[in-house]
């Protein structure tokens, strides 16, 4: 997020300067991103840099298929789109951590944890462009504190709905 403010701000090139990836100026947009998550979250890392790592390629994923292609002229809806997707992915990664280890337990049922899962992704989305929403024109101001507040709000909510939910499904049981 800090650095589309700050290509926002200063331009893509000055951004990717200031974290010495001068190389990666006028590349393609995935490009960028994968080369941005190659410097911030590298493979081999602990848990938290996965979740980061995989919440990227999902959101380089979806970039195109949001009208986002070129950071040279991203707008600040642009850059909200992208803070949406990648909280959204990450707090879902992280929800998925929160399964493996057992500390959530899903529904058995395929069909069951499917919905649950469709669920819980409309929930965290609406979560996540409510609190942007609710940050209005600071959005390119976000410091990296406020931003890992931001998601770590939605996630506690998310948890606490899908903790719920999965109470609900082992008492059926």
């Amino acid at each position: 997020m800090n650095f589309l403010a700050d290509a926002a701000n200063r331009g893509v090139r000055e951004a990717l300067r200031s974290l010495n990836l001068d190389a990666l100026a006028g590349r393609p947009i995935e490009e960028v991103f994968i080369g941005l998550m190659e410097h911030i979250c590298p493979q081999g890392g602990s848990v938290d840099e996965g979740i980061a790592r995989d919440a990227f390629i999902e959101t380089i994923a979806e970039l195109a298929e949001h009208g986002v292609t070129d950071l040279d002229s991203l707008t600040a809806d642009q850059v909200q789109t992208v803070f949406e997707l990648y909280a959204t992915h990450a707090i879902e990664a992280r929800l998925c951590n929160d399964v493996g280890t057992k500390a959530i337990t899903m529904p058995a049922n395929a069909a069951e944890a499917q919905s649950v899962q469709d669920q819980l992704h409309d929930f965290i989305q609406r979560g996540v462009a409510d609190a942007l929403a609710g940050v209005g024109e600071a959005l390119r101001d976000l410091t990296p504190d406020r931003t890992q507040a931001l998601v770590d709000n939605v996630y506690q909510s998310a948890f606490e709905i899908l903790q719920t939910m999965g109470e609900g499904e082992a008492a059926r049981r």
